[in-house]
């Protein structure tokens, strides 16, 4: 039986439940600064030690640790739970500065446990079956692609010194830049970036959008729009692929529909664009994202068991988080070329 222990209990509940619903699974402790939140959801749940302090949460008798705090502790979080020998699901983005990614990266190889980035948007059911048609070779070879997350934040931000307000869209990038480096099988090297400054919300001065133009291992094109303060309903996560023979492109809205062209068709046509997969098991879907907290969950359970690496593990999370980071930096310097750090460089070659 895995002992989990959960920290931040708002995004942390959905992780939750996906944990306590596993047969091989013990949610043993619980951890956030809101003592009634923590309460409830230790009563909800049946959990048996609750806490309010993190470094005393790491005391107890844990072999995992789901860290779903601010994106800003990350870091910290994850490199004192490594340092505590506990294996770490961490949401994203991994870290908010290329020295914090070199300390995880540091630590994990340190601690020799497992490690993984909670990016959901992997595996949505349609990323998993884009990446099979893909790999499959409908496009041909895949030299463009688009990516972008776009989603009105401003009333979660409380204010200018919320971290959401403070954050640069772009370092939250992982939602648009995994599942397009994932289908690619493929990892970016170099970044132009630039960003439009604040418009929309000068109360907050919050960015309005951030764009990173990537250049990949393999010679790809990639552009990832990312923004959080803006006027724009619903909500989108949008992709588009060109290859040699077709293009692939999401739907902008629910009540649109994504769209397949291969070379000898007439016109595009439709094609699935769900987040759940039919065929997943009851109760799969509680994440709140499709099925994908579902199989991700089972990813990392999974690596823990066998000790064999997950899908996104160190590496993998800092080939998806570094970029914005970098994307962003130079937006400060004007749109100049920034080269993206591999972090397999450092003890690897």
């Amino acid at each position: 039986m895995l002992n989990v222990g959960v920290v931040g209990l708002r995004r942390g509940r959905a992780l939750l439940k996906m944990f306590h619903h596993r047969t091989d699974v013990r949610v043993a402790a619980v951890c956030d600064q809101d003592p009634e939140r923590t309460q409830n959801m230790a009563s909800e749940f049946g959990v048996e030690r609750i806490f309010s302090s993190y470094k005393t949460f790491l005391s107890a008798d844990l072999d995992a640790v789901v860290i779903a705090t601010p994106a800003p502790l990350h870091a910290e979080h994850t490199v004192a739970a490594l340092k505590a020998g506990r294996h770490v699901l961490c949401e994203v983005p991994a870290a908010f500065s290329l020295e914090e990614c070199q300390q995880i990266v540091d630590a994990v190889e340190a601690s020799g446990r497992i490690y993984m980035m909670a990016e959901n948007m992997n595996y949505y059911h349609y990323v998993r079956e884009w990446k099979a048609k893909i790999r499959e070779g409908h496009l041909g070879e895949v030299f463009y692609a688009e990516a972008e997350y776009v989603h009105d934040c401003r009333k979660i931000m409380n204010g200018p010194d919320n971290w959401r307000a403070k954050m640069p869209p772009i370092y939250y990038c992982t939602h648009s830049l995994g599942p397009v480096l994932d289908i690619l099988d493929d990892r970016c090297i170099s970044v132009v970036g630039m960003s439009t400054g604040c418009h929309t919300a000068p109360e907050l001065g919050a960015i309005d959008l951030q764009v990173g133009l990537f250049r990949t291992a393999k010679g790809c094109v990639v552009k990832i729009l990312c923004g959080f303060s803006l006027s724009r309903e619903p909500a989108m996560h949008w992709q588009v692929f060109y290859g040699t023979k077709g293009s692939l492109e999401n739907r902008r809205a629910p009540w649109e529909e994504a769209k397949l062209f291969c070379t000898g068709d007439k016109a595009l046509k439709a094609i699935s664009a769900e987040s759940a997969d039919p065929n997943a098991p009851p109760g799969a879907g509680e994440g709140g994202h499709g099925t994908s907290e579902f199989y991700m969950v089972d990813d990392f359970v999974r690596a823990v068991q066998t000790h064999v690496q997950p899908e996104i593990d160190v590496y993998r999370a800092m080939d998806f988080s570094a970029p914005g980071l970098c994307a962003h930096l130079s937006a400060t310097r004007g749109g100049e070329p920034v080269a993206i750090p591999d972090y397999r460089k450092t003890t690897h070659q």
